[in-house]
């Protein structure tokens, strides 16, 4: 989850849609409940223009229960649920009950992955730094426990994120949201196997750094995002944000790897399955398993779905 970027008088008006793309993508972390209008109509605009998953995810408790019931009503989307990291400092002496909570949520079959945890030093000062910690190794240790996907909003924390991966053990399957590394940390990320997902800020002009990385990263570990509504792709930065511009950011991304468009959202559909362990929906079958990865679930696996 990132902020707004001011746009000048266009800034609240919704961009045009994108061109389609010839084989249907995934928006491997969005925000519906931070979007105007309904989940179906966001889930149809999405699906109009080629983008046919979203996985909706969750950053405090009443966020990660709204997550997983939409999860639960809608086919098109998946949740996460977690405490975003500067969640955890305001909790205080409530961080213990929050956290076991979202862990229940997490046994949703609807829940296909924890997060966005992790870490932020840019928001929360060091006297938060104690609790962050203390948060994602327990949001590390519910991925590993539930065999969901773990997602990590990593900001200015890049060594700590790592490190603290290493000490307790990553999940099976970690994805790294909105990347903000440089090409040396995505050589790291791709030694351990661990997903990167890029949003709409690859495009900006200053974003030198997240296009060296786009280029080094392994397609198998590719993902794109929204963050909607937040980093809406040029040329409509500052406007809001939604799945339906997935398209602007994949194509970018195309271009920087010298790759067809539609080759790569080939790519990073089946990545998206694998990394969030669900079956593609349409498909009779389940996504491509990499080694040691979990089978991929279905929504009548467990109890509690809402239809």
């Amino acid at each position: 989850m990132a902020q707004h970027t001011s746009g000048g008088a266009d800034a609240k008006s919704a961009p045009p849609p994108p061109e389609p793309l010839g084989h249907p993508a995934a928006d491997s972390h969005t925000h519906l409940d931070m979007q105007d209008g309904t989940v179906a109509d966001a889930v149809a605009a999405a699906a109009r223009v080629g983008v046919t998953t979203l996985i909706q995810v969750g950053c405090d408790l009443e966020r990660s229960r709204w997550s997983a019931e939409t999860a639960a009503a809608h086919d098109a989307v998946w949740a996460t649920v977690a405490l975003h990291p500067n969640e955890a400092p305001r909790l205080g002496a409530g961080l213990a009950a929050a956290l076991d909570e979202i862990d229940a949520l997490a046994a949703l079959p609807q829940v296909v992955g924890v997060g966005e945890t992790g870490l932020d030093y840019f928001r929360t000062g060091p006297e938060g730094i104690a609790a962050q910690q203390h948060s994602f190794r327990r949001h590390v240790d519910m991925a590993k426990r539930r065999q969901k996907a773990l997602v990590i909003h990593d900001r200015e924390a890049h060594d700590d994120v790592l490190r603290i991966l290493d000490e307790e053990g990553a999940p099976e399957r970690v994805v790294f949201h909105c990347y903000s590394g440089d090409a040396e940390m995505a050589e790291t990320c791709a030694e351990n196997g661990y997903f990167m997902s890029f949003a709409g800020n690859v495009t900006f002009k200053n974003a030198g750094q997240l296009r060296e990385a786009v280029a080094v990263a392994p397609a198998e570990l590719l993902l794109v995002e929204t963050d909607a509504p937040f980093l809406t792709p040029m040329p409509y930065r500052g406007r809001p944000n939604a799945p339906y511009l997935i398209p602007l950011t994949l194509r970018a991304m195309a271009d920087v790897r010298g790759t067809d468009p539609d080759e790569l959202a080939a790519a990073i559909a089946a990545n998206t399955a694998r990394a969030f362990g669900y079956a593609p929906a349409g498909a009779p079958g389940a996504a491509p398993a990499a080694p040691g990865d979990s089978p991929p679930v279905g929504r009548d696996a467990g109890h509690n779905l809402k239809r």
